[in-house]
């Protein structure tokens, strides 16, 4: 596997967290902030492969159309609440 190098600025709190991390795994701060970013480009990845295979065929297009048929009104606040929090449901 080929390394790049790429010069990082950093808070001076999130150096220091990676610092301090780093030292309690026993790894180096570029190893602790490297997994930290590989981590995250799995996460984003997965994700990006989840919602690409969920809208399959999908189109825009069809979107629209299905807004189109949507009521106009705005929903009930009392209806549109997740049972027993009081709270709109996501």
């Amino acid at each position: 596997m080929r390394k790049a190098t790429y010069p990082l600025k950093l808070p001076v709190s999130i150096k220091k967290a990676a610092q301090r991390l780093a030292k309690e795994d026993g790894i180096s701060p570029n190893q602790r902030i490297d997994g930290a970013f590989t981590q995250m480009v799995g996460v984003v990845e997965t994700a990006a492969d989840f919602f690409k295979k969920r809208t399959g065929e999908a189109t825009g297009a069809g979107l629209m159309k299905f807004l189109r048929t949507a009521p106009k009104a705005a929903p009930d606040p009392e209806s549109d609440k997740t049972e027993g929090t009081g709270h709109p449901q996501p």
